[in-house]
């Protein structure tokens, strides 16, 4: 039975099927050649993985260079990022201990103050602390992280070519953070179709230039949003 021919349930099941896959694939491409770029420093000792007191005082030493309003945003955004990573790594444990600090990230995230590439920072770590992480994802949720960054992208754009430029990484970061969050959780994509203008802001985002990442994820995010709706 060809597809034009398959019910539209079932159509529409394959096609929902395909863009998981890309998405799946394409997450780990930009996992392995963006994000570890970002985290890992050539320089240092590779983490221990199976060390629990490794992770436990780490995070906690990163978590009170987090929380210290005295120490630079920067400072206090890398630290963050080091976190989402350490997350990412140390499985249950770990994420358990950083979903103790990401409250301060999404507030950090929401203020306007904050300068864009550090929003980056901030971005990454979040991203890394949701990857394929189911208990990461439920606190996402009550930390209100899906409106937080929906209103990311609806930022308006900037007079200043420079200004627009951090601006849109910005929001690049967004798409893919959103990706990560909806791979392996469907309630996410039932949560985002609440969002009207969202589509909208995709299809802007998408015909941006999306040279050096391994997908549009903007694009990708907007094909998930409507085969959900339909």
């Amino acid at each position: 039975m060809t597809e034009k021919h398959q019910p539209f349930y079932k159509r529409i099941g394959v096609r929902v099927l395909t863009c998981f896959l890309r998405l799946r694939a394409h997450l780990q491409q930009c996992w392995d050649v963006t994000v570890t770029d970002y985290f890992v420093n050539k320089e240092e000792e590779p983490i221990p993985l199976t060390d629990s007191t490794f992770y436990k005082e780490r995070i906690t030493a990163l978590g009170y260079m987090l929380k210290n309003k005295s120490l630079s945003l920067e400072i206090r955004a890398q630290a963050a990022k080091k976190i989402g990573i350490l997350a990412f790594t140390g499985g249950p444990g770990a994420e358990k201990l950083a979903a103790e600090y990401m409250k301060e990230v999404a507030y950090m995230l929401q203020s306007e103050e904050v300068a864009p590439k550090i929003k980056i920072l901030l971005l990454q770590s979040v991203a890394c602390w949701f990857y394929l992480n189911p208990g990461s994802q439920k606190a996402a949720r009550r930390l209100h992280f899906i409106p937080l960054l929906v209103k990311l992208l609806e930022s308006p754009p900037q007079h200043s070519v420079r200004v627009e430029k951090n601006r849109l990484m910005v929001k690049f970061w967004t798409c893919y953070a959103l990706c990560v969050l909806v791979y392996n959780n469907l309630s996410f994509l039932k949560e985002l179709k609440e969002y009207s203008a969202l589509k909208y802001n995709l299809q802007v985002l998408a015909s941006e230039n999306w040279m050096g990442w391994p997908e549009n994820f903007a694009e990708l995010l907007h094909h998930l949003t409507c085969l959900y709706n339909n």
